[in-house]
């Protein structure tokens, strides 16, 4: 069994598990068809081509950046304009930054590398109008998945851990624990992952979003058990550059 890490990163993400018609809504972090569908589009799979193996792959998402959730509210009409198709809203993420951990057969995980770093279909994040912002490069590790993903630096954007530290000055309800270099992100992972000894004090879920099929004409989702629960990962923050300029100096002429 192999590990596979990526970091999901843009101005726009959009991981829908519940939408209907002219509702599209968007999970808080990235949901496994999402991810399948991401995978599949690497390899160069067509939507009726089959993703048991796919399935297969146990999946744990570290939130490290949620972002904000904004509405679009959509219009469309056909290309000669003679048909107006109905309204929607559709639900999207804003500046959000996750870490994916995926585990599975050593060959699988090793094939699924290649395809990311060379992908056949261009790759998006849950929605085709939103791409990454970078390329997606893995990173392979061996070993327990959940300490794998505990380990991995904090990849929020450096805008994000300079707004969370400032919070620290002001409040305990931050993330951030600037005295012990450490800052608590929230895990989703397949419930299996968790081993029971370590599921105390966590949030036990259940998310319609295994795919059977993405064929148009009969796609087809299951069940699966998730978890929750919040992990402490190591950051170099310096508390001397957390606090705002104007708490520890004042100098009015100072822009002159």
């Amino acid at each position: 069994m192999k590990n596979m890490l990526l970091t999901l990163k843009g101005p726009m993400q959009s991981w829908g598990t519940s939408s209907r018609f002219t509702k599209r809504r968007t999970s808080s972090e990235p949901s496994k068809s999402g991810i399948i569908g991401l995978l599949a589009a690497a390899q160069g799979r067509r939507r009726v081509d089959p993703v048991e193996d796919l399935v297969d792959l146990k999946l744990a998402v570290r939130i490290d950046q949620p972002g904000t959730r904004e509405r679009d509210f959509h219009t469309t009409h056909s290309f000669d304009g003679e048909t107006s198709y109905p309204l929607s809203d559709r639900y999207y993420l804003s500046d959000a930054v996750f870490v994916v951990g995926l585990s599975g057969e050593t060959s699988l995980i090793a094939a699924l590398n290649d395809a990311l770093v060379k992908p056949k279909f261009p790759l998006y994040l849950g929605r085709r109008a939103f791409p990454p912002m970078t390329p997606i490069r893995p990173k392979l590790s061996e070993g327990n998945l959940v300490d794998a993903i505990a380990a991995y630096p904090w990849q929020a954007a450096a805008w994000y851990q300079k707004k969370i530290s400032r919070k620290t000055t002001w409040t305990s309800s931050s993330p951030l624990d600037l005295e012990n270099g450490k800052v608590s992100l929230e895990v989703v992972a397949d419930l299996d992952l968790l081993p029971e000894d370590r599921r105390e004090d966590c949030i036990f879920d259940q998310v319609h979003d295994v795919p059977l099929s993405f064929d148009s004409h009969h796609r087809q989702y299951e069940w699966r058990d998730v978890v929750r629960w919040k992990c402490e990962v190591a950051t170099d923050i310096a508390a001397a550059e957390t606090e705002p300029s104007f708490l520890t100096t004042h100098n009015p002429g100072g822009m002159w």
